[in-house]
């Protein structure tokens, strides 16, 4: 963690055993500095409240909060409380807290220094502050950090592909549910790190796991998040990333902009992280709105698709069997291509339901759904058309005495590549389609 010079603090003695090394952070009316503890000879973190010129009574409540909070939890990836004082000298006045100092740097400190962090990397993040999550949620009160970022996570004995140690540090702005009963709250946290219900005072465990959604998309895209553009609050990131689709669905998930679609809880949360089909038991809890059935899905993306996939296959095969016998090869050509279509239109239709049955149920993320339907839709049907024009090309030969007709490059685009786009590009539209019509009836 990196210092700065305390002036007239740096031959400091307080409380006849903490003396002053150098400054860790420094707010309005708090520092936080870095000591010796004279009687262990360890190094230790003393936070400084003030009664300076821009002292708030507001601050005094938040670093009593923070002591007594310390005081009750024990846990390893938490600073341990060691000691608070009251400070009355001629110099100074105010409040100290004593914690551990862990010396390691924070993810801040990472992303400034241009360290990059692997898919595999931040799920262990993410598992690990989870855990610390799941600690504090979990007290009675619960316990609520208010202010999950980059800078207050450090990591210790990073290597390799480990992220090491992981910690969770600074509890000023900490709060306990009881903290809120019939009491103003105070609005604290960071921009770009807190979500919409946290600038209205009100604080929930689904609040900390914005924070720590948001702080793992800094890490995966190297922006703050408040630079990240957004759709009705949701923060869009993924055009700045490359994660699987099970991965980036969590993520938009934990930070939904609306509390009750955001999981409940960090054990939850974890659940996912570690098994993402394992999302569709959240489903109520996800998607209050209308609910799609496994049937509706299935029976609309198969309606929709056959009935593109006949008519795109069956005119082009008309149109290609029209170019070599004209008349009989438009009938005959038509017939085989509406079959084609049809076979083609049901593929696809239960291609689709799949997909969105395995990896996006409930609708988290209708931006990549429709980006991933289209491209499997195109892919598949383009390749399947393909196949099927050749071997209509090859059986057209053969009825005509093995005549080569279309056997060089520029037929071969024309009557093979060209109609075999057509209908991928068709049917990607139809799986755009099945797409939209998803993300209406999930009510997004």
């Amino acid at each position: 963690m990196s210092g700065q010079n305390l002036g007239d603090l740096s031959k400091e003695i307080l409380a006849d055993r903490y003396q002053c090394d150098r400054r860790l952070g420094k707010q309005a009316g708090r520092q936080t500095l870095l000591a010796r503890d004279l009687k262990t000879q360890q190094q230790v973190v003393v936070k400084l409240l003030s009664f300076s010129s821009d002292f708030n009574w507001e601050d005094l409540k938040l670093f009593e909060r923070e002591v007594e909070t310390l005081k009750s939890l024990s846990h390893p990836a938490i600073p341990r409380y060691l000691d608070s004082f009251e400070i009355d000298t001629p110099n100074r006045k105010g409040f100290a807290l004593v914690q551990s100092y862990i010396e390691a740097k924070s993810l801040q400190e990472y992303l400034s220094d241009g360290r990059t962090f692997s898919e595999s990397e931040v799920k262990q993040l993410a598992t690990a502050l989870l855990d610390i999550l799941a600690y504090l949620h979990q007290r009675q009160p619960p316990v609520i950090h208010r202010d999950i970022k980059p800078s207050n996570i450090l990591l210790k004995n990073r290597s390799g592909n480990s992220v090491g140690e992981v910690y969770l540090v600074d509890f000023g702005a900490v709060q306990t549910l009881a903290t809120q009963q019939g009491k103003t709250v105070t609005v604290v946290g960071t921009y770009g790190y807190m979500p919409p219900e946290q600038f209205g005072g009100r604080a929930v465990p689904a609040s900390d796991l914005y924070g720590l959604g948001a702080t793992l998309i800094a890490l995966i895209t190297k922006q703050h998040p408040a630079d990240l553009p957004q759709q009705d609050l949701q923060i869009e990131f993924e055009q700045f990333s490359q994660l699987s689709p099970g991965f980036t669905n969590w993520l938009k998930w934990m930070t939904h902009p609306s509390l009750e679609r955001r999981p409940t809880s960090a054990q939850i949360a974890k659940e996912v992280l570690e098994k993402p089909q394992e999302i569709n038991k959240y489903s109520q809890t996800l998607r209050p709105g209308k609910t799609v059935t496994t049937f509706s899905l299935f029976d609309n993306a198969i309606d929709r698709s056959t009935e593109m996939g006949t008519l795109a296959v069956g005119a082009c095969a008309a149109i290609y069997s029209t170019f070599i016998i004209p008349v009989l090869g438009t009938i005959v050509g038509g017939f085989i291509g509406l079959s084609l279509g049809l076979l083609l239109g049901l593929g696809n239709g239960i291609i689709v339901g799949i997909v969105t049955r395995l990896w996006f149920f409930p609708l988290t993320n209708p931006k990549l759904h429709r980006q991933v339907l289209t491209a499997i839709s195109i892919l598949f049907c383009t390749s399947t058309s393909l196949v099927f024009f050749w071997i209509m090309n090859v059986i057209i030969e053969v009825i005509m005495g093995g005549s080569m007709i279309f056997h060089n490059i520029d037929m071969d685009i024309i009557f093979l590549l060209a109609p075999s786009l057509i209908a991928g590009l068709s049917m990607g539209a139809s799986s755009k389609s099945i797409a939209r019509w998803y993300q209406i009836e999930s009510g997004l």
